[in-house]
């Protein structure tokens, strides 16, 4: 299991994060493009998208954000790519395609199509550690390979981003609603990469503590892998309440308060208690 990876953002003198601010704005209109692409071929896209415009054709749409995407991808994830304004081409090329011929609506057949030096660019654009073998991939893994990386979705919503065999946690996911990706954008704003990361692997604990396997004494023997038929996502329940979530989070820092660093305590209370206000203010369960 990893979490999905983003290099930090380029912070000025005066404390804006000017890298950052562009990759949200980037991040948001891919979201929101993709997801139109995928309403076209009858999958779900993004929760929180955007509609896209209807004066523009959606193949240019596709492109233009996906050039906008990667340029500010370039001074972050794929800062010193080799060849990289090629590699971006030729992955533009991939999408187009995969538009074209119905490949958002079968893309094991679209992938099993294209040649190696193609599949190659995916398998780069992606950072796959190993080549895309097409038959052993699931129809989410193989959707998630014709996607932007900030654009991927979870086909089955089982709380897990996967592209290709990988993986991925991330918070907010294409399952999660305007409202508490709104008030996650607010109470995260400013923040380093590192910060938000730690925040979007504790939003995500449920999913896997609810894959634990415990013996009869209560000890954890294992966890379940995404794909087991128990697998479970408390996340996808509709009583799910986000703000009971923040809830047990400051209640657990107060615990065990006197076993975490000061400053430490008082900035997490901070921020699950600006959370949890910013999700009531948006009307998020």
């Amino acid at each position: 299991m990893r979490i999905d990876t983003r290099q930090s953002g380029v912070t000025t003198q005066s404390g804006v994060t000017t890298l950052d601010d562009h990759r949200r704005t980037a991040n948001e209109n891919v979201q929101s493009v993709f997801s139109e692409v995928l309403e076209n071929f009858g999958r779900e896209g993004y929760a929180s998208a955007e509609p896209v415009s209807t004066e523009t054709p959606l193949d240019s749409q596709i492109q233009q954000s996906w050039t906008q995407w990667y340029r500010v991808e370039q001074l972050g994830r794929y800062r010193g790519q080799e060849d990289a304004a090629a590699l971006g081409e030729s992955y533009a090329g991939v999408m187009s395609q995969a538009y074209d011929e119905g490949g958002y609506a079968s893309p094991k057949d679209f992938l099993r199509g294209l040649p190696a030096d193609e599949l190659e660019t995916v398998q780069t654009i992606h950072r796959l550690a190993d080549p895309i073998q097409v038959d052993s991939l699931s129809e989410e893994g193989a959707l998630n390979l014709l996607i932007p990386p900030a654009a991927q979705v979870d086909l089955n919503r089982d709380g897990i981003t996967q592209s290709g065999k990988a993986n991925g946690l991330r918070f907010p996911d294409s399952t999660t609603s305007p409202e508490v990706t709104q008030a996650w954008e607010e109470a995260t704003a400013g923040m380093s990469w590192g910060e938000r990361a730690v925040h979007e692997l504790r939003m995500k604990l449920p999913v896997l503590t609810a894959n634990f396997l415990v013996n009869g004494d209560g000890q954890i023997t294992g966890q379940r892998e995404p794909g087991d038929p128990d697998w479970v996502n408390p996340m996808a329940d509709p009583e799910y309440s986000f703000v009971e979530e923040t809830k047990r989070w400051i209640d657990y820092l107060d615990d065990f308060k006197n076993q975490i660093d000061p400053d430490q305590y008082a900035k997490d209370r901070s921020f699950f208690e600006t959370f949890q206000k910013k999700l009531i203010e948006h009307g998020a369960p």
